[in-house]
C-alpha cells in the first residue's frame, strides 16, 4: 500500500479512502474492439497489467540509464534497476535538453524500435475506429528522489490545441520500470474525462505557474476537493501499459524512492486527420509544445 502521505510537486496529498482509489484493472477484457471502446469511453482510460513483455520493458531501463556518467546511479548497483546515488553531476545538462540522455535516447534506434511495437499501433487502430498512426514527439520522463518535480494535473488536450478541431487522439503511458505510487505513478481524476473545462477553470488561478494556462494545478489535494472526485491509483509493473482520453485530468506524484520514475508517452492520431504541428518533430525538453 502507498504511504499515509504522498506528494506531487512538493504538495502533501493524503493517502486517504475519500482521496485516493484504484484504478479498474483492464485484465481479462475480451480482445473486441467494440468492448475495449466502450471500457475507455465509460472510464476515459484503460489500465492493462502486463500487456508489454516486462524483460524488454527493463532492458530499455537499462540502455537508458547506462548513458549517464559516472557517480549517478548508486554505487555497485545495475542500469537497469536505475537507482539514484542521491548526487547529480555537474557535467549533466538540464533535463532532457541537447547534450542530456533523453534527449538522445527518444532519437534512438532501441527507443525506436521499442514504441514501434506492433501491439501499440493495434490496441490504438481498434480504440480509435481507423488506421491509427504514432506522433513523432515521443516524450521520456526521467524523475529522481528529492527533486519535488512531477506532472501538474493537466488534460492533454491543452497541449494538442493548435488546431480545430482537435484530432483523434489517444496517450499511451509506458512504465519503463515498476512504477508503484511512491515512485512517481500516474493518478487519474475519477470521471473527469466528463467534466466541463469550466469546471476546473478557477483552479488555474491558484496554480504555480500564472503564466502558463495549460496545468490546472500542482495541488492535487485542492483539486480532487474542488471537483469532489478521487484520483486513482495502481502499483504499475513494468508490462503495464495506460491508454487514456485526452479530456481526463490526470497527473503524476513525486519519487520518494531510490529506484527513479522513468516512463514513456506516446500518442497516437487517426490516419485520415490532421495532427497538431508542434507534435510533427521528435521531442526536446525545451521545445515549448
Amino acid at each position: 500500500m502507498p504511504e499515509s502521505t504522498l506528494y506531487s510537486n512538493g504538495v502533501p496529498i493524503r493517502f486517504s479512502p475519500d482521496l485516493f482509489g484504484p484504478l479498474r484493472s483492464g485484465a481479462g477484457l475480451p480482445d473486441d474492439p467494440a468492448a475495449l471502446r466502450e471500457r475507455l469511453r465509460t472510464d476515459g482510460y484503460l489500465y492493462l497489467p502486463g500487456v508489454l513483455d516486462r524483460d524488454k520493458v527493463l532492458r530499455l531501463r537499462g540502455a537508458y540509464f547506462s548513458l549517464f556518467p559516472d557517480g549517478y546511479l548508486a554505487e555497485g548497483t545495475d542500469a537497469e534497476d536505475g537507482l539514484f546515488s542521491g548526487s547529480v553531476p555537474e557535467s549533466l545538462p538540464a533535463y532532457g535538453v541537447a547534450g542530456h540522455p533523453a534527449h538522445a535516447f527518444v532519437r534512438s534506434a532501441a527507443f525506436q524500435e521499442f514504441v514501434a511495437d506492433p501491439l501499440l499501433a493495434d490496441l490504438a487502430s481498434k480504440l480509435l475506429g481507423g488506421d491509427a498512426w504514432m506522433l513523432p514527439r515521443q516524450i521520456l520522463r526521467h524523475f529522481h528522489r528529492g527533486s519535488q518535480l512531477a506532472s501538474r494535473a493537466h488534460v492533454d488536450l491543452d497541449y494538442m490545441n493548435a488546431l480545430s478541431p482537435a484530432p483523434r487522439v489517444l496517450t499511451l503511458w509506458i512504465p519503463v520500470g515498476d512504477c508503484p505510487p511512491s515512485t512517481g505513478s500516474l493518478v487519474y481524476l475519477e470521471g473527469s474525462h466528463t467534466l466541463a473545462p469550466e469546471e476546473y477553470e478557477p483552479l488555474r488561478e491558484k496554480g504555480d505557474r500564472p503564466g502558463d494556462r495549460r496545468p490546472i494545478s500542482h495541488d492535487l489535494e485542492l483539486t480532487a476537493r474542488h471537483l469532489g472526485r478521487r484520483w486513482l491509483w495502481a502499483d504499475f509493473a513494468a508490462g503495464d501499459l495506460m491508454v487514456h482520453v485526452p479530456q481526463i485530468v490526470h497527473a503524476s506524484l513525486d519519487t520518494t524512492t531510490d529506484a527513479m520514475r522513468l516512463s514513456a508517452d506516446v500518442r497516437f492520431v487517426r490516419s485520415d486527420d490532421t495532427p497538431d504541428p508542434r507534435w510533427l518533430a521528435p521531442w526536446s525538453a525545451d521545445d515549448g509544445a
